[in-house]
């Protein structure tokens, strides 16, 4: 920005020439001048323009609600200041709110973007209040807009509306399609395209699909950073922390978060501390950083029952109950999710009531009330379900089944972790469990893109300071008197560009490697092995044997032990694979706690016989970390393809859904173990998936021939 305006002066203004001395005569210097006036006039006929780079638009202080700039003519943006001030309190205050609106309704002209907007508001605030018929009334007003100028931007906030109804009634999957169609839109006078893009985002990440969440909620972000009012922004990143939680990037969640809080501070209202302080609790409890969560969690209640508002108190209960949970006190949850149930089945809040029910019955099941408490966890998973948020129906289904398991229900548990598997291959990890680490790269990418555009447009700017000043230095070459000068300044000047061309050539080479390596263990990421794999599959067809490794109960470890002795273990783990594995096999951080490893070879003894050293060399050891001894176990899938003994090709991500299956049964039959496929009676790829999606039937039935091998005894920490 001003570096780039600063080059830009340099290269208009005259270099500064060598000192004369007093041997030239007072005419001498005469004759100088004049030639040299002549001269530069000449020259400055023909000079190029120089080269100065638009400084970008800055965000930090806009003059204008640039997301409301108004198609024809200039918009009141007094109006639009106090439409701004109304929504900001309407959550909080939403009776005083809509007796604002009225009152303002009156001001404002017909058709005009300030009423679009204030319609916009009041249907919302419909909304909330689940008052269907009124918000119906004002989207007829808007399918009737009479300037045809913001027909297209009516039309959208229809469809922002008809979604939220959607979402609200539990249907997210159709309220995302009323949202399907957002690129054809662009940004007009009113919040309309910023909403959408907000809305899709939230319901994106509680279906599952996060990359595409992240995607929409830096769009709307975009958006709300040029309406200048930073409350906007904070409602915007504490989406975006709660995505980046949801894909289990904790680091980037705690970064967005904390920005949240600094930002908020600045101009505080309850109802955007309640939102900062409650997703600071969620991120700081899955961090294990236990008195953080606790303050936050306590602020957030504090806030939600100083606003009065039901829906915002029972949400609030039952994330501290989620809270109390995971610190073993059960009884206290069990206190907190009951109080929040009743709030939730008040207010018709389908989202606080799953997690109201889901944290009661794992707390019942915690107190060893298995049967009661099992009912209560699936009627939460029931509702999630049935309103499509995969997210929180799949994280419900891996609680319920950890909790069963401690309690001693192996059955109900290995019930619970098959059907998280099912439902994470149907949504979360669809396009071969395609993680949001890949989005995040994308992010990065841009970011390093952005950069290099930085550097490409320094030296442009440098190369026509070099045309300038070579021009220049030929002038004074004329006169005779700086030839020897021209030359050494004009070297240096292109030994410059030639060294700036050569760090600029190293430093994307060095991006390249560093895009596709996992920044905390060194090893390949997703892009590599993308990369890599074509080598082993030929014609999009695997041949080799795949490795899924998953490192058992990792979350107990982060939440016991802290999230850097959980980074600690994750080092540890990618040293212990290099060691065991050799040069040519393919080791991949395949995202959180799970390792993918292929090798180049189709020998099942071979396979079994790896199998069993990498269960060997995990778990004979406890990982070091600050005094403490932590002991680690994995659960291993493993494969070798084609898949004997009809020999039958599967693709990379067929084969790798495979493993998948089989390093899930590892889990449920107790963890600690590899389970390999030997082969699978089946004639095509159609019966083979079939046999597939129901493993341990066909396995005792005979159609499915699986090795079962069992790790070390773990290494105790000693006392």
């Amino acid at each position: 920005m001003s570096s780039v305006n600063s080059a830009g002066k340099q290269a208009a203004r005259s270099p500064v020439g060598r000192r004369l001395g007093p041997a030239y005569c007072a005419h001498r210097l005469l004759i100088c001048c004049l030639s040299l006036a002549l001269l530069g006039l000449g020259l400055s006929a023909c000079k190029p323009e120089p080269l100065v780079e638009p400084a970008p638009a800055s965000s930090a202080a806009p003059a204008a609600d640039t997301d409301r700039a108004p198609a024809t003519g200039a918009s009141d943006a007094s109006v639009m200041k106090e439409l701004a001030r109304i929504e900001r309190g309407g959550l909080v205050k939403p009776v005083e709110s809509e007796r604002d609106l009225l009152a303002l309704q009156a001001r404002v002209k017909p058709g005009s973007a300030e009423l679009l907007e204030l319609l916009i508001l009041r249907s919302n605030l419909a909304i909330n209040r689940r008052d269907t018929a009124s918000a119906e009334s004002h989207m007829k007003l808007m399918r009737e807009w009479p300037n045809p100028r913001l027909a297209a931007e009516a039309k959208l906030a229809q469809h922002v509306l008809r979604a939220r109804l959607l979402a609200q009634s539990g249907q997210l999957e159709l309220a995302k399609k009323e949202l399907s169609d957002l690129n054809s839109y662009t940004a007009g006078p009113t919040s309309a395209l910023r909403r959408a893009y907000s809305l899709l985002g939230a319901l994106q990440s509680d279906t599952g699909n996060a990359d595409a969440a992240l995607l929409n909620l830096h769009q709307a972000l975009k958006l709300a950073e040029k309406t200048g009012e930073a409350w906007r922004r904070v409602d915007l990143l504490g989406s975006l922390a709660n995505t980046y939680v949801e894909a289990q990037q904790l680091e980037r969640a705690e970064q967005t978060i904390n920005e949240a809080l600094r930002e908020a501070e600045r101009d505080p209202d309850t109802y955007m501390l309640l939102n900062v302080q409650t997703m600071r609790g969620i991120i700081y409890a899955e961090l294990g950083k236990h008195a953080l969560a606790q303050r936050a969690k306590q602020e957030a209640l504090a806030h939600a029952r100083r606003s009065g508002v039901e829906d915002l108190l029972s949400l609030a209960l039952a994330n501290y109950a989620d809270y109390h949970l995971k610190q073993g006190n059960y009884t206290e949850a069990l206190r907190l999710a009951e109080e929040a149930l009743p709030l939730a089945m008040k207010t018709q809040d389908l989202s606080s009531q799953a997690v109201a029910l889901a944290n009661m019955g794992l707390a019942k099941i915690a107190l060893k009330r298995v049967e009661e408490g099992k009912r209560d966890a699936l009627a939460g998973i029931a509702i999630d379900a049935k309103r499509g948020a995969n997210s929180g129906a799949s994280i419900g289904w891996q609680e319920l089944g950890a909790y069963l398991e401690k309690a001693g229900d192996l059955p109900g548990a290995a019930d619970a972790y098959h059907r998280y598997r099912k439902l994470i291959d149907q949504s979360l990890r669809a396009d071969t469990r395609k993680a949001v680490l890949e989005a995040q790269a994308r992010y990065d990418d841009e970011r390093r893109a952005q950069e290099l555009e930085l550097l490409n447009r320094d030296m442009n700017l440098k190369a026509e300071q070099l045309r300038e000043r070579d021009l220049r230095l030929k002038l004074w070459a004329a006169l005779g008197g700086c030839v020897l000068l021209s030359g050494v300044l004009l070297g240096l000047a292109y030994q410059r560009i030639r060294k700036t061309n050569l760090a600029l050539a190293s430093s994307n080479a060095a991006l390249r490697v560093q895009g596709e390596r996992d920044p905390l263990t060194g090893l390949s990421n997703r892009r590599h092995f993308q990369a890599a794999i074509k080598r082993l599959a030929d014609q999009g067809r695997l041949s080799g044997t795949v490795f899924l490794i998953d490192i058992d109960h990792f979350k107990r470890i982060n939440d016991g032990y802290g999230h850097a002795a959980g980074d600690s273990v994750l080092i540890e783990i990618a040293k212990r694979l290099r060691s065991t594995l050799r040069d040519e096999d393919l080791v991949v951080r395949w995202g959180g706690e799970e390792f993918l490893i292929v090798v180049d070879t189709r020998d099942a003894a071979y396979a079994g016989t790896l199998a069993q050293r990498l269960l060997d060399h995990i778990g004979s050891e406890p990982v070091s970390h600050g005094g403490q001894s932590i002991p680690i176990t994995a659960s291993i899938g493993f494969a070798s393809f084609p898949i004997a003994p009809q020999g039958l090709a599967l693709s990379w991500e067929r084969a790798i859904d495979l493993v998948d299956t089989v390093m899930y049964m590892a889990k449920a039959h107790g963890r600690n173990k590899a389970y390999g496929i030997q082969s699978i009676a089946a004639e095509d790829e159609a019966n083979l998936l079939l046999l597939a999606a129901h493993m341990e039937a066909a396995w005792h039935e005979g159609s499915v021939q699986l090795l079962a091998l069992q790790g070390p005894e773990p290494v105790s920490p000693p006392t």
